[in-house]
Order: structure tokens, then sequence, then C-alpha cells
């Protein structure tokens, strides 16, 4: 039999109780289910998931760090009346049975953002959302990684120590499968939990704001050369340089994506910026760099000297600028003291404000209004009324609750930023 743990509505503590240790979770309540690897198995759930009841609880597992890409490979469901399912998108590629058997039905993930795109990607795609690390800090709770917010919330200790794994590991260690049907087990109850502290606060019409943005938020576009975020480029000082920073990221990523690897352990970034400061003139130069003296580098060192010998060979009108194309016209707030004072001093008080509106809603204030959007308004200021500052945060993306709430405070910090003190 497998050990049973309390019901989170039922044994578990209430809240006026004194505080005690958290109650482990060892073993899901009806065991470890197998993986589901076959279309029979599926469509066996997916029939359960369609007579079930209430919210359904879903969570995907990727191999970030280990894998190109961010794919699930491993994705968990639980709902009331169907039970809990492992199922490996890998060999079953397509679930958009499960997503059929569930239209209508409220999805519970935790951290919603980092899932949604890998289970789009295999045909699951939610009507409605309830994010459980959202709700935890429109709450303003301290810690609302999942671990620590089901103690907080449920008093149950969940493990994590396998969230970082490989999950593209064939076969799953049971002990991570374990893991993976533990990470859906209480997610319903703590839903419940949250939601009821949600009305009791007044933020539920916020929270469902915030849910239905992450819900049908459109993938991110693009980066502009994403190969300007390489760790260590500040270092790389010249074009020709910046060049061979730009030509190895591309032959790594070219790389790791033939071979289905994080493009980090192809190699490293701190062996491409090597590589751009030395600007080695030969192979064999190139080779004597001690980043480059790994047996895993050295078998492709051929390529890596490629795109160095590429850039010597490489016009200066073929080099990159400085900085990116098309960047934002808006300069970095750390210079706008001594070249522009008044879009200084209007974010100070801006932030100054944005920080006492967080203390008195006992929410923190990025989720109360995106850091961006304090720093544009601060930036090319509206009119300074709470009419006018309301419209230019909807159109820069605020949730009407948001600018509802913050545009009467911020209008006036913006019309007399002298007046709002500083606030640590």
């Amino acid at each position: 039999m497998p050990e049973q743990h309390p019901s989170a509505t039922g044994d578990a503590a209430d809240a006026s109780a004194p505080v005690t240790e958290p109650v482990p979770l060892v073993e899901p309540r009806d065991g470890v289910p197998e993986v589901l690897t076959t279309p029979e198995a599926l469509a066996d759930y997916v029939a359960a998931l369609a007579a079930g009841t209430g919210p359904v609880a879903v969570d995907a597992e990727r191999a970030s760090g280990f894998r190109y890409g961010q794919r699930a490979y491993l994705v968990q469901v639980r709902r009331e009346g169907a039970g809990t399912a492992l199922i490996d998108p890998i060999a079953l590629p397509d679930l958009s049975g499960v997503d059929a058997a569930l239209r209508g039905v409220e999805w519970v993930l935790h951290a919603a953002n980092q899932d949604l795109a890998c289970l789009a990607e295999v045909g699951m795609r939610p009507d409605a959302l309830f994010d459980t690390e959202l709700a935890g800090r429109l709450l303003g709770r301290d810690r609302v990684g999942l671990g620590a917010i089901v103690a907080s919330e449920l008093g149950y200790s969940l493990a994590k120590e396998h969230s970082a794994a490989d999950w593209s590991t064939r076969p799953l260690p049971p002990e991570w499968l374990r893991y993976a049907a533990l990470d859906v087990e209480v997610l319903v109850e703590l839903r419940d939990a949250l939601a009821a502290d949600l009305v009791r606060q007044g933020k539920d019409d916020w929270a469902a704001q915030e849910f239905e943005a992450v819900r049908v938020a459109p993938p991110p576009p693009p980066r502009v050369d994403p190969w300007r975020r390489t760790t260590g480029i500040p270092a790389v000082k010249d074009a020709r340089r910046l060049a061979v920073v730009r030509e190895m990221w591309h032959e790594r990523d070219e790389t790791a994506r033939e071979r289905d690897i994080a493009p980090g352990r192809v190699l490293p970034d701190r062996a491409i910026v090597a590589a751009a400061l030395a600007l080695p003139r030969t192979r064999g130069a190139m080779s004597d760099l001690p980043e480059f003296s790994g047996r895993g580098t050295r078998r492709r060192l051929d390529r890596w000297w490629g795109a160095v010998a590429r850039v010597h060979e490489m016009a200066d009108g073929d080099l990159p600028p400085r900085r990116a194309p098309g960047g934002d016209t808006m300069p970095a707030p750390r210079g706008w003291s001594d070249r522009f004072p008044e879009a200084a001093e209007r974010l100070r008080a801006v932030r100054a404000t944005m920080r006492l509106l967080a203390i008195d809603q006992s929410t923190p204030q990025e989720n109360l209004l995106a850091p961006d959007l304090q720093r544009r308004l601060a930036w090319d200021p509206p009119s300074p009324t709470p009419a006018a500052v309301a419209q230019r945060l909807r159109d820069g993306g605020a949730r009407p609750w948001q600018a509802a709430l913050v545009a009467p405070v911020l209008a006036g910090a913006i019309s007399d930023p002298s007046a709002v003190p500083d606030v640590p």
C-alpha cells in the first residue's frame, strides 16, 4: 500500500493552530502511476479526464541546460475522478485529445508562463487558467516557489531535488517519477487556499486579469542579435572582436541544434569571450587558449577556428556595430542623472510612489506595475492627470486593474516629483 498523506481539507492544521513542521509528502496518495507511452493508454486516461470533475492540475518537465530548446519531456495531469497521469510527450507527441477532454475546464499551473509554450507544442492550450505562483505574488507571500508555498499554505513538505534534472533521460528513474507525480498532487488544493485569500484581500479580480494575460500572451518576438547576450561580452570593446563573438555564437548554436544539446554544453560563453579577446591568428594559437583545452572543445576546434578565420577576412563594413541596431530610443536610466536630471527626478518619484503603494497593498511593486512601464512613464510623461496616465499605461500593456490602481498616485508623482519623499 502506498504511504498516505493527510488531506489538505481535513487533517492539515488550520490557520489558527500553532505553527508546526510541514508534513513530508513522500508518496502520491494513489501511488506512482505508470508512464503513458501508447495511444491506447492515453485514450483510456482521456476518457477518465472527460468524466472527471473540477479544475485540473497540469505541469511539464523540460531538460533546460541539457537539451536544445524548451520542449516538454514529461507532462503531468491530475483531476478529481481521473487521478494522476504521467505522459511521455516524446512517445506521444500529440496530446490534443487531452486538450479536447479539458475544454472549458480551469487549468492550475505553478509559474504557468514557464510551461504554456511547451504544452502548446504538444497541443495543450487552456481555456481558463489559475497560476499559483502568480497568486502568491499578488497576495504578498514572501516565498512563492512551489515547495515553499505548499509548505506555508497547506502544511506539507514537498521535495524539489529533481527540478533541474535531465528529463530527456529514458527510462526515467522511479524517484523522478514520484517527484513528478507529487508536483500535481496538491496543486488544486493549493489553488483553493490561495483563491480564498484572494477574495478576502479583494484581489480576485486582479488575479483573474493577470491569469488571462498570461494565458493569451503571444510568444515573445525573436531577439535582435541574441549573441549580444553572451556572458562577459562587455569586456569585448572593438568591432572585430565583437564579430568573433557573433560568428562563434552562431556556429555554436548550429552545432547545438544539430546535436540537440544545450549550447552552453557545446561551448561555454567564457570560451567564446576568451577567443574574442585573444583574437588568435592561427588554429594553433586558438588551441593554446586554456578555454579550448577540453577534449570535446578540441574535437570541434575546426568549427571554432573556422568562425574566427571568417572574421579575419571580413571587410570593416561587415563588422557589427557596438550597439544593437534598432535599439530602444530611451537611454538606460543609469545615465539620466547627469544628462536628463528632470527625467531622473521623475523616475525617483515614480519608484518611491510605487514602493509606498506596494507596502500598502502587500504586493510587490513589479506586480503592481512592470518596472519598464515605470521607467517609460518617467522618461516621456503624459499630461499629469489620472485619465491620461491610465491611458498611457494601458497602451503600454498594463492591465485595467493596474492602471486604475496606480494612475491617480503616479499622476501626482510626475506632476510634482519634489513632493514625493525618498522611500528606501
